[in-house]
């Protein structure tokens, strides 16, 4: 076995600069009586630290509420109005290749990443007309920035000339947690609007970043756009292109890893809510579920906000009550709709797999499932129909579900107007309110992976964590830290990580940041 594959080993993408963090030296495996943690939910964040104890021997037991694993990258079976079995999910996700810790992950079972294929471009509209993608834009800071600008016809020469270069400067030196300390306090429209950013190329570029913590600008801390901008930008050479998987998310990449794990020895449960889990004498932890109560010597909770946020609520002898407060205040970000239609003909052959749009009312972007996902090409060359998917972002909670959906699938027409004439064979719509809200002012009062409670760590996209890390990645890395901290105190070395550079990659660039930018 070559070392790039072994347990815990990391591997980095095309950026000679991406940045190694090895875990404190140690055993490679449990030496001795065999430590049991219980995984509590079985999104990323609990797969990934459920992976790495699993492999160096602990006793992992996985409880997942959900009958599937994946999280909010999940997927369910659903039979349509024709009578196919297809599979549903909360909509697209795309697998940036600055992922490196959620990519280690899915190695385990696909070494090559060959279950993910790449997309040939990120392509944005506007209503207005205007169009921008990224496929010819160079990958290699700052000339991806640059390349951005001149081959976008949404920065106009008086656009730039406009612009505030030195309001923009914290973009050119981004750093965790000193981004935060300069930036939490604004929002990321706020933030823009100091810089004068050319409207056209806001909605296009910037709003992609907002739009991806299903936020609107107006809520979203520019700390953390400023650190997206540097993930993609400025701060990593490996674009802004992305894989996506070939099959649903169960079959492509939750159910290998499930079989996996139980080689490993891991007992996942599903279907299996925890309801409470509190201290034991012995220094251990009470797993309760509904039909079933386990001690285990560790905790590892890697929910959702609300998932969290319920769970310590009822339980009142865990860490404490400043603790507890935190968690407490943690916000949920506004509901989305995804709607997903099997329509009875195809949409023209141009379509793009993915495109993300602006200016079209709640529609933020389209996806072509059959252009990448084999099951969706499967139906539609059987029906000689097309799968497309639709998501709207950060809605009103106080919404209308019914007005939303139609609104949602008017602006399609609008976008491709030959789904206009297209019958639905069937239309599936997922609404949900289960994302963090990252909101102005609220990142040092987020909880970390550690907690007042040595035996208990938390996980997942909500945490705190001082890495360059954003969304599914930052979910994956923070299940590893996780790990790793339960590994650590039994003497083993835990998982290996990735990130992109923890700073601005020009020496020039930083100067001028810290000259001028304050």
């Amino acid at each position: 076995m070559t070392p790039a594959r072994r347990p815990g080993a990391a591997r980095r993408g095309r950026d000679r600069r991406a940045r190694l963090l090895p875990p404190p030296p140690g055993t490679a495996r449990i030496d001795g009586t065999r430590p049991s943690t219980a995984v509590v939910g079985g999104g990323i964040a609990g797969l990934a630290a459920a992976t790495a104890l699993a492999e160096r021997g602990v006793r992992v037991t996985l409880y997942e509420s959900m009958p599937y694993l994946g999280g909010r990258v999940g997927g369910w079976p659903a039979d349509l109005n024709d009578g196919t079995t297809v599979t549903m999910s909360r909509g697209f996700h795309a697998f940036f290749r600055q992922y490196y810790n959620l990519r280690g992950l899915l190695r385990r079972t696909d070494p090559g990443l060959e279950r993910l294929t790449g997309l040939p471009d990120y392509p944005l509209r506007h209503s207005g007309g205007l169009r921008d993608g990224f496929r010819h834009v160079p990958r290699t800071p700052p000339w991806s920035a640059l390349g951005f600008a001149a081959l976008s016809p949404s920065f106009g020469l008086r656009d730039l000339r406009r612009m505030d270069p030195v309001a923009a400067l914290p973009l050119l030196d981004v750093r965790v947690p000193e981004v935060y300390e300069r930036l939490d306090g604004v929002s990321a429209h706020d933030f823009l609007e100091a810089v004068r950013f050319p409207r056209a190329a806001r909605h296009l570029a910037f709003e992609v970043f907002s739009r991806s913590f299903f936020a609107d600008p107006r809520e979203l801390s520019a700390a953390e756009m400023a650190l997206m901008f540097h993930i993609y930008f400025l701060g990593s050479a490996e674009g802004l292109l992305f894989d996506v998987p070939r099959a649903p998310f169960p079959a492509a990449l939750w159910e290998p890893l499930a079989a996996y794990l139980r080689r490993h020895g891991a007992d996942l449960r599903t279907a299996a809510p925890v309801e409470h889990v509190a201290p034991t004498a012995d220094g251990g932890y009470e797993v309760a579920t509904a039909g079933d109560e386990r001690r285990h010597d560790t905790v590892v909770l890697a929910l959702d906000t609300a998932g969290l946020r319920a769970l310590i609520a009822r339980c009142d002898r865990l860490g404490n009550a400043q603790w507890r407060e935190r968690i407490a205040r943690l916000r949920t970000a506004p509901p989305f709709l995804v709607t997903r239609l099997w329509l009875d003909r195809p949409v023209a052959p141009e379509r793009p797999g993915f495109l993300g749009t602006s200016g079209y009312g709640t529609l933020d972007n389209i996806s072509v499932l059959e252009r990448y996902e084999d099951e969706a090409a499967r139906w539609a060359a059987r029906t000689g129909g097309s799968v497309v998917e639709l998501h709207a972002y950060a809605l009103p909670p106080e919404a209308s579900r019914d007005v939303e959906q139609k609104r949602l699938i008017g602006q399609l027409h609008r976008v491709w107007p030959e789904t206009r004439t297209a019958g639905v064979v069937d239309a599936r719509h997922e609404w949900r309110a289960d994302c963090p809200l990252f909101s102005v002012g609220a990142h040092f009062d987020r909880p970390t992976v550690r907690t007042p409670e040595p035996g208990v760590m938390l996980a997942g996209d909500l945490v705190r964590t001082d890495l360059p890390v954003a969304l599914m990645e930052r979910a994956a890395t923070t299940g590893f830290l996780a790990a790793n901290a339960l590994l650590e105190r039994w003497g083993v070395r835990g998982q290996s990580l990735w990130t992109v550079p923890d700073r601005g990659r020009s020496a020039v660039l930083r100067a001028l940041a810290h000259r001028f930018g304050g």
